[in-house]
């Protein structure tokens, strides 16, 4: 049985808080020398990816501002191990209402 969109945007929104609390005062230098934290926020994006890439046609072409397939993309880059940027990305953006 196919899960609900809801469940799908409830994964996105708890993995999107999660991210935030593990990176909750660091600065961009700790966070590429902690692996742990780094791994958990990778993983936190490998499940935002997997949601985005299971969300309904309906819903994300109504909702065209969300960037669907640039979250769905970097999963399977994780997810896969290609290279990205050995966790020295850009720091996180963006907030959480």
């Amino acid at each position: 049985m196919k899960r609900s969109p809801d469940l799908y945007l409830e994964d996105i929104i708890e993995a999107i808080k999660s991210v935030f609390i593990f990176v909750e005062g660091m600065e961009l230098g700790d966070f590429n020398n902690d692996d742990k934290t780094a791994s958990a926020v990778i993983r936190k994006l490998e499940v935002i990816g997997e949601a985005a890439k299971n969300m309904p046609g309906d819903i994300t072409n109504r909702h065209d501002g969300i960037p669907w397939s640039y979250m769905a993309k970097m999963r399977d880059k994780l997810i896969h191990g290609y290279p990205l940027c050995q966790h020295s990305c850009r720091a996180p953006r963006g907030r959480v209402d």
